[in-house]
């Protein structure tokens, strides 16, 4: 019997560490209510433009963009940047600081780059899914 719970605690314990070795690193929120994203055409890296074209503060739009960003895994390829095409401000309650994150949004099922204003400049990929999502909020018409 000691040999079964030997087993069955070792192959708990591969299996516990074996999830953790291949969890992919996704960006972060604060863990704090989001009240408003903000949107806007980018002037380049590192700069914020405050000229809005976009402001979400509706449960549903708020909820794509924070998926989107939780979502998005940290990939390790050659990306050439070009200037991002938005610059997105995640807005939270009782004014903690903004989350200011630029934005390459991908063409219809494709991916799309997000990468935090402030930081080392890695990038994270969205699904498609995410990147079609994206799209029915930003890209009126």
């Amino acid at each position: 019997m000691r040999a079964i719970y030997f087993f069955v605690g070792l192959v708990s314990i591969a299996l516990l560490v074996g999830c953790q070795m291949n969890q992919e690193e996704t960006m972060v929120l604060l863990d704090e209510k989001v009240i408003e994203v903000n949107v806007s055409k980018s002037n380049g890296f590192g700069d914020m433009n405050f000229e809005l074209l976009h402001s979400f503060n509706d449960k549903k739009s708020i909820q794509v963009f924070e998926k989107a960003i939780r979502n998005a895994t940290l990939q390790e390829m050659d990306f050439n940047p070009t200037q991002p095409d938005f610059d997105v401000m995640v807005e939270y309650k009782d004014g903690l600081p903004t989350h200011a994150i630029h934005l390459w949004l991908g063409e219809e099922d494709e991916t799309s780059i997000l990468m935090y204003m402030i930081g080392e400049g890695e990038t994270y990929v969205t699904s498609s899914k995410t990147t079609n999502q994206l799209r029915e909020l930003l890209i009126s018409e």
